[in-house]
């Protein structure tokens, strides 16, 4: 148990008393006496805690912190079991929290007991089974600099900041998953807290069920405390951001359509991001070849057009992730959402640039910082590296491409606003995708990391929804993952 200021002990146990036996106070320091040294409890008024507490509470999108009673750092999975079991017998609400990336208000924070995951930080990497076991609280840029010295890497995060958990549980589109598929494809083990405490091994061998609903079935089934991943060789790489201003956009979609219809390279891959910052339309565009050096032409069309910006290079991996500029509106409220589509179109990346434009100009008027569609090319092949079957995504038989609309305000009584602006914009490209002949894009599965709260479920998982209950129905009876936030199966 962590030594505590007495003041602070003592007013929070008459706030218990004066609450309740169950009151969320009451179970923070219940937590406190059971936990081991490992793990420490960190109260709001108590003046020692209070960066520790800050830091425990707060996301990358302000409108996704919250605050909690209390904070809770677990140093062991054997304390997050205590943990659990205390939660569950309290019925006391919580929340788990990563990297802090979740765009979802509520989905990784709480009003009541918020984990922070921060001390399960090892990179381990064992050169004879080519896997590294990665802590849950690590964002990707601390595994790329991990791994490293070994000239291997894995399939992560491709922009700085991403945490590892929710991006892995989700599923996880990486820079090389032309090469190797999605992120939950190259996961051999995780190490699972049940929510009835018991600390396991999850492997396809072990647990084929649950090895299944862990990949892409996010935070349903308890917590994830490491992840067992493949490794992959490693050399320099050659990319960066190029920014372009708007006079130019026709022209970088032009080159985007090319990329997207006619590079077949695995190797390469790149990212357009329509912007609407500042007044102005513009072009983000972050381009990646798993090699020093690309093949002759691959990205020509983009390097021809004139740059506002320009840093492209040969580099280390980690450069070439941290050359996006995606910390940049940290700390705005924010909001993710997603359209999935069969294929890049003149006709579809015309009307992305519409909306970028049509709702950067009104929602500037509602305190709108930021307004961003980021256009993800993949090869049709992405899903055929592991034939496996996962909770996402649901299908391997068409590779939807992961659209992401990211919105960033200042006014939190605008928050329905752009919540509702962005679903309309999503729902307006799906009907230009379904005019051009992309049949099944209105039922097609989301990416979870980049769904809006409200999304059903059976548009996540489509026809894994009752196998995934049925699962949870079996690791979770009393339904102790129900009182985190997030898509709850």
């Amino acid at each position: 148990m962590r030594s505590l200021l007495f003041p602070s002990l003592f007013a929070l146990s008459t706030l218990a008393q004066q609450l309740g036996p169950r009151s969320i106070g009451n179970v923070c320091i219940e937590i406190a006496n059971a936990i081991s040294s490992a793990s420490d409890v960190y109260f709001p008024l108590n003046i020692l805690d209070v960066v520790n507490y800050s830091k425990d509470i707060s996301h990358w999108a302000s409108s996704s912190s919250a605050g909690a009673t209390c904070s809770v750092e677990p140093g062991s999975a054997e304390d997050v079991g205590i943990i659990l079991q205390i939660l569950g017998n309290t019925s006391t609400p919580f929340a788990v929290k990563g990297g802090g990336h979740a765009s979802n208000p509520g989905f990784s924070s709480t009003m009541g007991i918020q984990i922070a995951m921060y001390r399960f930080s090892n990179v381990i990497y064992d050169s004879t089974s080519n896997t590294a076991t990665i802590g849950t609280g690590l964002i990707w840029d601390d595994v790329y600099t991990a791994l490293a010295p070994f000239n291997v890497n894995v399939l992560g995060g491709r922009v700085t900041g991403v945490g590892v958990a929710g991006f892995t549980l989700g599923g996880g589109y990486s820079w090389k998953s032309n090469q190797y598929g999605l992120t939950v494809d190259t996961v051999t083990a995780f190490e699972l807290v049940k929510p009835n405490g018991t600390v396991s091994n999850v492997t396809l061998e072990s647990d084929p069920d649950l090895f299944f609903a862990l990949k892409g079935g996010l935070n349903n089934f308890g917590i994830v405390t490491q992840f067992t991943l493949e490794t992959f060789p490693q050399t320099e790489v050659w990319g960066g951001l190029i920014t372009y201003l708007g006079t130019e956009i026709p022209q970088v979609i032009n080159a985007t359509y090319t990329f997207a219809s006619s590079v077949t390279d695995p190797k390469a891959a790149i990212i357009t991001t329509a912007n609407f910052l500042l007044g102005e339309a513009g072009i983000s565009q972050l381009l990646f070849y798993d090699a020093p050096t690309p093949p002759d032409g691959i990205f020509d069309d983009f390097l021809a057009i004139p740059a506002f910006t320009k840093d492209v290079s040969t580099r280390d991996f980690l450069s070439l992730v941290q050359a996006s500029p995606s910390n940049a509106t940290a700390g705005s409220r924010a909001i993710f959402n997603s359209a999935p589509l069969q294929e890049l179109t003149p006709t579809l990346l015309n009307a992305i640039i519409n909306e970028t434009e049509f709702w950067g100009v009104a929602l500037s008027l509602e305190s709108g910082s930021f307004i961003s569609y980021d256009i993800e090319p993949f090869l049709p092949s992405i899903l055929s590296h592991n034939t496996s079957a996962s909770a996402y995504p649901a299908s391997r038989t068409t590779a939807y491409l992961p659209l992401n609309l990211y919105y960033a305000w200042g006014l939190e009584i605008a928050d329905d606003i752009f919540h509702d602006a962005i679903q309309q914009s999503a729902a307006q490209i799906t009907r230009v995708a379904l005019a051009e002949g992309q049949i099944g894009v209105e039922s097609a599965a989301i990416y979870p990391n980049y769904a809006i709260y409200n999304t059903p479920l059976d548009r996540l998982y489509g026809d894994n929804v009752a196998r995934l209950q049925s699962i949870r129905a079996t690791v979770d009876p009393d339904n102790v993952m129900a009182l985190a936030g997030g898509f709850k199966i």
